[in-house]
């Protein structure tokens, strides 16, 4: 087999991973938190760091994977990745708590436009015409949808907005330390996790939030448990395939997996959790979303293909890597 067709598989298989890892997340941490009612959001975020965190160091422990010794330089090196993968963390779940599945995907698409212009900035990236317009349907559909949810939220809809941008400068700022070698993917998941642990133990502290979940009564809920726990390790599995698709493809087309992947959340969704009130107006503009979806990831996944020429080397305006 040639080394190009090995490159494409590894790209399709990476953005499958992180496309499957994503949605069960999602459904998980609905179950957890809506289902179950459980009162603390950033004690399901400390779960899933403790989960990376002690994954990773032995993982490093038994040398199957390697990442650098902490020392002085490592904050400034990782830096500004903690602030922002805590920040995407709990507005995720916020947002996760706060809306029903469906508009928490359907917004969730307004992270791929943020991206573009993250990328842009970061990354020196430029996007064909294509491109640009099936990004405007799934806004359109976006916008649609929102204007018909009866069951609006007002402070869901800015948590998961603040989320979309959150995602977009995480995902440009890892492409952009995973090129710089620094690191490399499993340092960047650790230390990421490492060093946000004591910040939001500290939160959860002041807040309350801490004795609430301490005081929470389905622990003794072995569903819940159960649940709980695997929210805490797809919490690594998503962080570790964000970054693996992140490596193999680029910032964008993660973002743009994780939303197709949001058209089986959507209708899942519309029967999971018992929040969503279908009207007409927003399933339609639910379903344009879903259409400009599916013909973006046809277009990243076929232009990249049909343009790669000897020159393409020098020649990066509009190319999205898939």
């Amino acid at each position: 087999m040639s080394a190009e067709p090995i490159t494409v598989f590894l790209k399709l298989c990476a953005a499958a991973f992180y496309g499957v890892s994503s949605f069960f997340i999602v459904v998980v941490n609905k179950s957890v938190l809506t289902s179950h009612r459980f009162p603390s959001i950033i004690f399901v975020g400390l779960g899933q760091m403790l989960a990376t965190v002690t994954l990773l160091w032995v993982g490093k422990a038994c040398r199957v994977v390697k990442y650098p010794d902490l020392d002085y330089s490592m904050p400034r090196k990782v830096f500004p990745l903690p602030l922002l993968y805590l920040g995407n963390q709990m507005t995720g779940l916020l947002g996760t708590k706060k809306l029903n599945l469906p508009m928490f995907t359907v917004l969730r698409r307004f992270s791929i436009l943020f991206t573009m212009i993250a990328e842009g900035i970061l990354l020196n990236k430029s996007f064909t015409r294509s491109i640009q317009m099936t990004v405007f349907a799934m806004l359109l559909g976006a916008i649609i949808a929102a204007s018909s949810d009866m069951a609006f939220d007002s402070l869901g809809y800015g948590y998961i907005l603040t989320n979309d941008v959150l995602t977009a400068a995480n995902g440009a700022y890892v492409k952009q330390k995973l090129e710089s070698k620094e690191l490399g993917k499993y340092g960047l998941l650790y230390y990421n996790a490492l060093f946000m642990i004591l910040p939001s133990l500290a939160i959860a502290y002041f807040t309350g939030d801490l004795q609430r979940a301490i005081d929470f009564e389905g622990w003794s809920n072995g569903m819940f448990v159960f649940q709980y726990l695997v929210s805490c390790i797809m919490g690594f599995v998503l962080m570790y395939s964000t970054v693996l698709c992140t490596q193999y493809n680029s910032a964008l087309t993660t973002t743009i997996v994780g939303c197709v992947k949001n058209i089986l959340v959507t209708y899942i969704g519309m029967f999971l959790g018992g929040d969503y009130i279908f009207t007409w107006t927003n399933f339609i503009g639910l379903n344009i979303s879903i259409a400009g979806s599916l013909v973006y990831s046809y277009i990243t996944f076929t232009e990249e293909q049909s343009t790669k020429t000897p020159s393409s080397n020098t020649e990066t305006k509009g190319k999205i890597a898939v």
